[in-house]
């Protein structure tokens, strides 16, 4: 009959061991992914294989990248079409914040040549071209887009900002992965020319650079490595962080089972 008390001391001795969650955080702090976000990196940057596949993630370097450094396509007579979306891999694995007021800033570095303004007949473009535009997503929600009008030929830094806003605070993980999508139309008009053996018309280009030369900066709250916000249920945070819960609960076990144990000794000694 006392093995019941046994049991209940157990227990309640078990609820009251402190758990050691610096211990746990520590570790999983050891076991950080650098593709994913983290209070000293909030820094996206850009690659490409060379080929088809584009991604985005915020280790400053990918061994999976292509070697050259950027993202290159040619055209010497047509149009190139540019459509590329750099989306975030592996999937984001946490949830985030936004700082309130706060500023997405962008830089990247292209390398541009031929024609991409339609209707200035200083080139071959007929409505066939089309600026540089760079979107911004949460997943499938477009968060910001712009046209940048000012590009000129040859390489140059794009920088960009745009403010967080309240529709936008929130990134929940996998679901609100960011893409970055850059696309623009160029056309070039080289050919042979009257006089044999000459040319004449330009051929066009684009190039992106990689890594750390193309980047966007996220206004990641603080907020967004505490506990209580990746766990994403205040009502569970609140119940489990009540001071002296657990003690109350393995103080009424603990009642309950010496009164269980002191009745039954009462009832053998009848």
């Amino acid at each position: 009959m006392r093995r019941t008390a046994v049991i209940a001391l157990f227990l309640v001795a078990m609820l009251l061991v402190p758990v050691q969650a610096g211990d746990v955080t520590a570790q999983q702090e050891q076991q950080e992914d650098p593709k994913q976000p983290n209070a000293n990196n909030t820094t996206m940057y850009l690659y490409h294989d060379g080929f088809a596949d584009a991604w985005s993630h915020f280790n400053s370097s990918d061994e999976e990248s292509t070697a050259e450094g950027e993202f290159r396509e040619d055209e010497d007579n047509g149009v190139i079409n540019i459509n590329l979306r750099f989306r975030m891999k592996p999937d984001l694995s946490k949830q985030l914040l936004m700082e309130e007021n706060g500023e997405f800033r962008g830089n990247f570095k292209i390398d541009v040549g031929g024609d991409w303004t339609n209707g200035d007949n200083n080139g071959p473009c007929n409505n066939d071209c089309e600026n540089l535009n760079i979107t911004i997503f949460r997943g499938g929600a477009e968060v910001w887009t712009n046209q940048f009008t000012g590009i000129q030929q040859g390489e140059q830094n794009v920088p960009f900002a745009f403010a967080v806003t309240e529709d936008h605070m929130e990134w929940d993980g996998r679901d609100d992965s960011p893409i970055i999508q850059v696309t623009m139309k160029l056309k070039g008009d080289l050919q042979n020319g009257f006089v044999p053996g000459t040319v004449q018309g330009n051929e066009a280009w684009f190039a992106i650079k990689l890594g750390e030369e193309s980047r966007l900066e996220m206004p990641i709250s603080e907020d967004s490595w505490t506990e209580e916000f990746q766990a994403g249920d205040d009502d569970m945070m609140e119940e489990e962080d009540t001071p002296g819960f657990t003690l109350v609960a393995a103080s009424a076990a603990l009642s309950m089972a010496l009164f269980v144990n002191q009745r039954r000794e009462n009832e053998a000694n009848e």
